[in-house]
């Protein structure tokens, strides 16, 4: 039996309850939440049994889609014999023996942390995207897993997102779409814009700790790319922007406790990929009026096609539905392997992956060593604009290049 003890009880963790509920609805059975740790007692005992505990926090996103904007979730609902502890210190928990895996939704700066002291007492992790708070503390988590031998996973659920999945097939070696070419993505004032502070945590604009626009949803944006297109990136030139060097608390339609920010909440990137394939990414947190995205998401060109969302159009043809001439052309194995006993949940699919990947002994899909790729490709954004010149993706992820970082590896003694 997996025991998964939970490090982190902020408001994300309904989406991850979620995803674990409809993991036992489809008939997965060999794991068990049995501890959740959080600073605050209280908000740990909020997500523990139904009708019972202290309220849960409100959602902070009413967005579609939204993580954020998932609520009312509860371990009872789905493993109501199920006797779950409560910690205030992640060490304590990691230690007791109650469990024998780890999740860990904390913030940047602690993943580095809680991994050190998972896999030195043999427990599998999944730990939060992004991998750490900076490239020498995600090569360190590697390195311990490695040496210990464990399952360490990154929660990258983006990848496993059915309209992904799709697209990850239509440029796959024999996909619709051809060998990608190019990619344009943009997304301004969908989130926290003008001038919230987002998912409201203040650390998320502090540069020491790791915060930044970049740094948080880069590696969903890189890791998406990486995937769909099967093609690694390279280089990347780049320029980040605090648009808003004050941000504010939301209460009763008041902007309140003014946060001052010091870490980017806009980029501009241009990035290579292997095989002379490039790319245009920018995003914001900014943006007065209304919010631009650039076509129906990402948008990618391959040697035979346009696609965009759930759109294709091949060269000569008409637009068609992406995910109908996925269930109709791609191959049987791929679909049962991207959307295991039906499940089309990204969350669920990705623990689904890792819990797999335990009963196995090997590593998930979204590994250790994907995060730190990620981790390298956000990086070079911002190490970019510091530098004023394109930057490889090499020279980030070996730690020849990171002025941006200095002052993070200080603060947690990374050096």
């Amino acid at each position: 039996m997996i025991r998964i003890g939970i490090v982190g009880c902020g408001r994300i963790l309904a989406a991850h309850l979620e995803g674990y509920r409809l993991l036992k609805e489809a008939g997965v059975e060999g794991f068990e939440i049995t501890a959740l740790c959080s600073r605050k007692e209280e908000d740990a005992q909020s997500y523990v049994k139904r009708g019972s505990g202290p309220p849960q926090r409100t959602p902070v996103s009413k967005i579609k889609g939204d993580p954020l904007a998932v609520g009312d979730e509860y371990l009872s609902d789905f493993q109501p014999d199920t006797k779950v502890e409560v910690f205030t210190d992640y060490r304590e928990m990691i230690t007791s023996g109650k469990i024998n895996a780890v999740n860990d939704f904390t913030v940047h700066s602690l993943h580095h942390q809680i991994a050190s002291i998972t896999f030195a007492n043999g427990l599998d992790l999944l730990t939060q995207k992004p991998l750490a708070v900076s490239i020498a503390g995600a090569r360190e988590m590697c390195e311990q897993a490695d040496f210990s031998g464990l399952t360490f996973g990154v929660f990258e659920n983006l990848r496993f997102a059915a309209g992904v999945r799709h697209q990850h097939w239509a440029f796959s070696k024999d996909g619709p779409a051809g060998e990608l070419q190019m990619a344009v993505m943009g997304n301004i004032g969908t989130w926290w814009a003008p001038d919230l502070v987002v998912a409201e945590t203040p650390w998320r604009h502090e540069l020491s700790q790791g915060g930044g626009m970049a740094l948080d949803l880069g590696p969903h944006f890189f890791d998406m790319i990486r995937y769909i297109g099967g093609k690694e990136v390279t280089s990347v030139m780049a320029q980040t922007q605090i648009a808003e060097p004050i941000r504010y608390f939301l209460r009763d339609g008041e902007r309140v406790l003014p946060v001052e920010c010091d870490a980017d909440d806009t980029f501009y990137a241009h990035f290579e990929l292997e095989g002379g394939a490039a790319g245009t990414m920018f995003g914001s947190w900014a943006g007065h009026g209304t919010n631009t995205v650039v076509g129906e998401g990402p948008v990618f060109y391959g040697s035979l096609g346009r696609v965009t969302g759930d759109k294709i159009q091949l060269d000569g043809e008409k637009p068609q539905s992406l995910s109908t001439l996925y269930q109709a052309n791609a191959p049987a194995e791929m679909q049962k392997r991207h959307f295991p006993l039906g499940l089309t949940n990204d969350f669920a699919l990705s623990q689904l992956d890792w819990l797999r990947a335990i009963e196995s002994g090997t590593q998930p899909e979204c590994c250790g060593r994907e995060g730190l790729r990620d981790l390298a490709c956000a990086y070079a954004v911002v190490e970019s604009n510091k530098a004023g010149r394109k930057v490889t993706v090499e020279e980030v992820e070996t730690n020849q290049l990171r002025d941006y970082q200095t002052p993070i590896d200080e603060r947690f003694n990374l050096l």
